[in-house]
């Protein structure tokens, strides 16, 4: 009788070891054996035999996940730079196609980007006193005035940069871009210098550092806020 139950078992493991792919060991089938001659109600016996194999089914699965997946996840997540340039890109061809009549990207020119550029001065956080107000040309006015809000010009400085490079990742050609054109360096450099002037913080270069190599000089940046 013992070996008939000691075959039985055994049978029985290895039929829920190969449904469930979990190593299953006859003393856990002798417990659900055992426990059916008790009080206790051997439905819940089996129960909870199963959701045992499941865990480690479960886990077995979770383990044999490869290093390079999750790696292969994390390259698909873009920068916050390409994250920016895309938005960047959106809206302005969003601002072509809400002109009356809309312009096709193709026909888009440098006055479209200076027109574009002074469109985004209503949403700007920066402000810039007019000639006439009392507080021009002081960095720290003491009360608030009635001048207007504008861009900033580090900020469309960095605005054009990312344009122009989605304009030639978007199929454009190099000698074509909007964006390079001379037209909007000259129109930047004049927002540069009346924001100085303005706002009373002139515009400095961030001084190099020697120590450094030549090759890996920094750039030179703003100090607008």
């Amino acid at each position: 009788m013992a070996c008939l139950l000691n075959s039985l078992m055994m049978g029985l493991s290895s039929s829920f070891s190969a449904m469930y792919s979990y190593s299953f060991h006859p003393h856990d089938l002798f417990s659900c054996f055992f426990f059916s001659f008790t009080k206790i109600n051997p439905a819940n016996i089996l129960h909870s035999l199963i959701l045992k194999m499941s865990s480690g089914k479960n886990f077995a699965e979770g383990s044999s996940s490869s290093p390079s997946d999750h790696q292969h996840q994390q390259q698909t997540i873009p920068s916050r730079y390409e994250s920016q340039k895309r938005r960047d890109w959106n809206t302005f061809g969003q601002y072509l196609k809400n002109q009356r009549p809309p312009i096709p990207l193709s026909q888009c020119n440098y006055n479209h980007v200076l027109d574009f550029l002074r469109y985004l001065d209503q949403f700007g956080k920066t402000k810039v006193h007019l000639q006439g107000c009392i507080f021009y040309g002081q960095p720290e006015p003491p009360s608030p005035c009635t001048c207007p809000l504008r861009q900033a010009w580090g900020s469309l400085d960095s605005l054009i940069g990312r344009l122009r490079a989605a304009y030639e990742e978007n199929g454009g050609s190099i000698e074509t871009n909007p964006f390079a054109n001379s037209a909007i360096r000259v129109y930047l450099r004049e927002v540069r210098e009346c924001q100085a002037k303005a706002r009373g913080i002139p515009y400095k270069k961030k001084k190099k550092n020697t120590s450094q190599s030549k090759g890996n000089e920094e750039s030179s940046t703003t100090h607008f806020s």
